[in-house]
């Protein structure tokens, strides 16, 4: 996919290290767990945060938060300001649905350094239209103007989204054996995710990328493409499948977020060429000289969700995938062992 004797230009080398990351939430455990009472359920799922609100087997909150990330750069400096809030929203609830939930509400969080009535009222209409497609409550939000902290049209987006589900209908990926097959659901391109390479690789010559053609349309409109919204297919095919776990494929791609739904001792093979790739992605592997474990630990490659099922359920789930409007693939199965082997 990549070209071996090219330099490589890796996500380290646009300025991210996820290794601070993982530190950072390691050193933060100890204070968000002084905070839980008895309704606070740990250990259930791995893409949202648990509230039990009525004992056993009552209803249970399951709850997320995330940003939109430096993709915002191009949306401010494209003045295309009105999809990036659907990303906002698919950033919150496509976590939550993976354990099952439905998302109920939805509150965002816009900073700028000077309040543009326009740019706002954009931003606010794609969250607008995020919700609708996932059938959440907008319920509230704040705007907050701060001199000096942003650049001249820059603004700073983030959001939040509680769901409900049954406690004994949490998805978990608890019962994943080895031998389960992996479905995959297509991505609608890079989704909200590997900005910072992306914006290193491509440029930030908004006028430029739009003049570029990739596909039907420009690299621009390839870039600012909104995350896809899984939460009604999503729990369409759970209520009729046995779905053992679901893994939403975003910073870290394959290689991190797939064993996240796997218990000990379990892990998967995946056939990349199961699936087809949209064409951005081939283009981001030629600039990058990046190899495949290195692209699929970045980016989602074409792929935005992967749920678990039993083998002799697979392909009737992609059918029925299908006639959702979502475009699906057997793209590899469980193992024995850890991690992911391409």
């Amino acid at each position: 996919m990549a070209d071996k004797n090219k330099t490589k230009i890796t996500y380290s080398d646009a300025g991210v290290d996820v290794t601070r990351g993982y530190a950072a939430v390691e050193k933060i455990k100890a204070h968000a767990a002084s905070t839980f009472n008895k309704n606070v359920l740990q250990g259930l799922g791995s893409f949202g945060g648990f509230y039990s609100l009525d004992g056993e087997n009552g209803d249970v909150l399951v709850a997320g938060t995330d940003g939109v990330g430096t993709k915002l750069k191009y949306a401010f400096l494209s003045g295309r300001n009105d999809t990036v809030g659907i990303d906002c929203v698919a950033m919150c609830v496509n976590d939550i649905v993976c354990q099952g939930a439905k998302p109920l509400l939805f509150l965002d969080y816009i900073a700028t350094g000077r309040i543009n009535p326009d740019v706002v009222a954009d931003v606010v209409k794609g969250i607008a239209e995020g919700c609708r497609q996932t059938g959440c409550a907008l319920v509230g939000g704040e705007t907050a103007e701060m001199p000096s902290m942003y650049g001249a049209g820059e603004y700073d987006l983030a959001g939040f989204s509680v769901g409900i589900v049954k406690r004994d209908r949490i998805i978990n990926g608890s019962r994943i054996t080895p031998g389960d097959a992996l479905v995959g659901l297509a991505s609608s391109g890079l989704h909200s995710n590997g900005f910072s390479l992306v914006r290193r690789l491509l440029g930030e010559d908004v006028e430029a990328l739009d003049r570029e053609k990739l596909g039907s349309g420009s690299l621009l409109d390839a870039i600012l493409t909104p995350t896809h919204l899984y939460v009604k297919s999503v729990l369409a095919l759970a209520e009729q499948f046995d779905v053992l776990g679901l893994a939403n494929i975003t910073g870290g791609g394959f290689i991190e977020n797939i064993p996240r739904i796997f218990p000990k001792g379990i892990g998967c093979k995946v056939d990349i060429d199961s699936f087809p790739k949209a064409e951005i992605f081939g283009l981001l592997a030629e600039r990058s000289g990046l190899g495949k474990n290195e692209l699929y630990n970045t980016f989602n490659m074409g792929i935005g969700m992967v749920a678990a099922v039993k083998k002799a359920d697979a392909d009737k789930f992609v059918a029925r995938a299908a006639e959702l409007g979502e475009k699906a693939y057997v793209i590899g199965e469980t193992v024995s062992g850890e991690g992911v082997a391409l």
